[in-house]
């Protein structure tokens, strides 16, 4: 009979996870994940596998997190315009700009990763299609609603929006004033979300 496990598994898996948010997956050692998980070697690799398997895990719980998220915020949201506003203002969101400059995980992980791990890439692509799909949903609510301009595609609009929102990321990560990064996602939002003509 297996002896259960002494150790709070969600806390570990949050403290590995942000290890490899904050410096990166190459960067980061198994020492690293040893310290801050508070395990030993054999009680993390019996545990959780390697460093790849790991790394794999903390991304996809990440992610399906954020989606739950945005799919939560989606179904409470007073308008469907909201969440797509939101959902692209995100980044600009912490006035101090910190937030900004650590980026987003899967963001940061698929830049450093993507060309060479191709599991990363394909988390990637699921990730980012479930939040187009999403973003998709709230565009058409938005357009019922008469707050998005009945000739706009939602899904090629929501695809933009994701696409911009990314930049954003990227622009955040490089440090960005967070003043004018707040004024580049108004833009972007004035250009990607026409109100209807009246």
């Amino acid at each position: 009979m297996s002896r259960p496990r002494e150790f709070d598994e969600d806390r570990v898996l949050l403290a590995i996870r942000d290890e490899f948010w904050d410096k990166g997956y190459a960067a980061t050692s198994m020492d690293d994940l040893l310290r801050v998980s508070g395990l030993g070697k054999g009680s993390l690799y019996g545990a959780f596998g390697d460093k790849r398997s790991l790394f794999l895990r903390v991304l996809r719980n990440y992610d399906d997190a954020n989606l739950l998220m945005l799919r939560e915020r989606q179904a409470s949201a007073a308008r469907g315009i909201d969440l797509v506003r939101e959902f692209l203002l995100g980044p600009t969101g912490d006035p101090t700009g910190a937030v900004a400059r650590r980026g987003c995980l899967l963001a940061n992980s698929n830049a450093e990763l993507a060309t060479s791990t191709p599991d990363v890439a394909a988390e990637a692509r699921r990730s980012y299609d479930a939040i187009a799909t999403t973003l998709t949903a709230a565009l058409e609510r938005a357009q019922h609603e008469g707050d998005l301009d009945p000739d706009a595609d939602p899904a090629e609009t929501a695809r933009a929006v994701l696409v911009a929102q990314l930049g954003l990321i990227a622009l955040g990560r490089t440090g960005m004033d967070i003043d004018v990064l707040t004024t580049v996602a108004q833009s972007a939002l004035a250009r990607l979300l026409p109100t209807p003509t009246q």
